[in-house]
């Protein structure tokens, strides 16, 4: 057996890399060096690795001699920057940022759904999806290659985790501030008073609320996680032409974003049947027993890995069209479990 391959976590640091790191330690071991990676106000941190108390180091080009795989979860700035650099050192860069995702030259890899898109990747880099495409991406991929999906409309309940500490101290902040006054959310503007006007990340407050805007604003109202996920669904499942339309929407939630899907297929479908089909899906979860109160919900999905389904149904007004709800932890699956995945087949290929 030939020396097993360099991994660089880049970002090791954040929210995300720090998930990284865990999976690594838990997963199985593919890697000889594991290299991690972050900004200079990072550097000399330590992080347990595989057991083993590992220095950060600083994001510099030499950083990179050596590795064979080079997995980024920083911002799109920084990666649109530093993958390249990356790529030209001879790693193979797999991306969590949105930048090169809807480049044509670029796989978009999800492992359940597309592994073979791996071997195509001219410039030495492999794109993950956006954390609220992945929640769906898998159970819904699944129904597809059953019956053909042909139009998909959503709305969807995004963590505030994926707007990474921020987000996540802004809630806590809000929440501690709320407390238990009863009278909070009975009248306007009551809970602006409460939460003053510092909102983090958000446009508005996200306790007691929710927020029906995720991300920039694009041309004609839309915004820019709804999308990315229109874009990202169509790459991922090879449909071009897919009709993709839905709202995102920021909830009170830590960890772990929820989306409600309406699917329309070719052919007519069976609820049952769907459930069957999910129950053999890769890297899905059926949870579907409202007799006795068993949904999807983040607060079970969170630090799991499979996407959780439920409420499976047809729809009442068409016998082609199914409607459920799907839920994933954002920072495993929608982000750092995704990326290992990648990265693990790379590290297969490269075994031969």
């Amino acid at each position: 057996m030939g020396q097993l391959p360099t991994l660089a976590v880049v970002g090791a640091t954040g929210a995300v890399g720090t998930v990284m790191c865990q999976l690594l330690s838990a997963r199985k071991n593919v890697w000889g060096e594991i290299r991690l990676i972050a900004s200079k106000r990072s550097a000399g941190r330590r992080v347990v690795v595989r057991g083993e108390k590992l220095a950060v180091i600083e994001l510099s080009p030499e950083a990179f001699d050596g590795v064979d795989v080079a997995m980024f979860d920083v911002p799109d700035g920084v990666s649109a920057d530093w993958v390249p650099v990356a790529a030209s050192c001879g790693a193979v860069a797999v991306d969590t940022s949105g930048v090169f995702r809807m480049e044509p030259d670029v796989p978009l890899v999800v492992p359940e759904i597309n592994p073979e898109q791996l071997r195509n990747r001219p410039r030495g880099i492999v794109s993950s999806a956006n954390c609220t495409a992945m929640t769906m991406i898998v159970a819904t991929a699944a129904l597809h290659r059953e019956y053909g999906l042909k139009e998909l409309v959503y709305s969807t309940y995004q963590a505030v985790s994926a707007t990474g500490k921020a987000g996540v101290d802004i809630l806590l902040d809000q929440l501690e501030a709320v407390g238990k006054d009863l009278g909070l959310g009975t009248r306007s503007g009551n809970v602006r008073q409460v939460v003053g006007d510092d909102y983090g990340p958000f446009p508005a407050p996200v306790a007691l609320n929710v927020v029906p805007w995720a991300g920039g604003l694009m041309d004609e109202g839309w915004a820019t996680e709804e999308l990315k996920l229109r874009n990202e669904s169509r790459k991922i499942l090879g449909l071009p032409d897919l009709k993709v339309s839905g709202t995102c929407v920021r909830v009170p939630v830590v960890t772990g974003h929820s989306v409600a899907v309406h699917a329309v297929f070719g052919v007519e479908v069976d609820a049952e049947d769907a459930r069957e089909v999910l129950r053999h899906a890769p890297g899905v979860i059926v949870v579907d027993d409202p007799l006795a109160g068993e949904y999807p919900m983040p607060i079970d999905a969170v630090g799991t890995d499979p996407s959780w389904v439920g409420r499976i149904r047809r729809s009442l007004d068409d016998p082609r069209a199914l409607d459920f709800f799907v839920t994933g932890d954002n920072l495993r699956k929608g982000a750092a479990l995704n990326a290992i995945q990648i990265a693990e087949l790379v590290a297969e290929e490269m075994a031969g």
